[in-house]
């Protein structure tokens, strides 16, 4: 399906599939935005998850992924940024070459992989989710009731 939020999109996704030619090795998807489950298995399934957007909101396609555990390589931009701490959780790049050694690099050393994942479901855990809110709001109603 086409996003409607990514005008570019189709025009992208002509480009990469007419590079990816007949490698038996890409596999090229274009999921609906609405399909919730595929996205789900495919990001489960992953060792690393990119999104390298050149503009992007919140992006919680990053947000998703750091939930299951898995470093993010994406683009600098937007609110990615928020959730992605440069080292720690994932990396941020600024061109596909970049984006290519940061993937690299996540291949090589798997344990690093893992460790990175794990940072990036406590930071979604600690910053995002409804339950962190939730208890910064009973605090401040603490804090104004006494």
């Amino acid at each position: 399906g086409e996003a409607k939020d990514d005008p570019e999109g189709s025009q992208v996704f002509k480009q990469v599939k007419e590079e990816a030619g007949s490698d038996p090795d890409i596999h090229i998807l274009n999921l609906a935005s609405e399909s919730f489950f595929e996205i789900n298995a495919l990001q489960r399934g992953a060792d690393i998850v990119i999104q390298k957007s050149l503009k992007e909101g919140f992006g919680l396609t990053v947000t998703e992924a750091l939930w299951k555990a898995r470093p993010v390589v994406a683009g600098n931009v937007g609110g990615i940024r928020m959730q992605i701490k440069h080292g720690e959780n994932g990396f941020l790049v600024n061109s596909i070459e970049e984006a290519a050694d940061k993937v690299e690099y996540l291949l090589q050393n798997s344990s690093r992989a893992r460790e990175m994942g794990q940072a990036g479901r406590e930071a979604v855990r600690d910053k995002f989710l409804i339950t962190r809110h939730f208890k910064d709001y009973l605090r401040l109603i603490g804090e104004l009731c006494s």
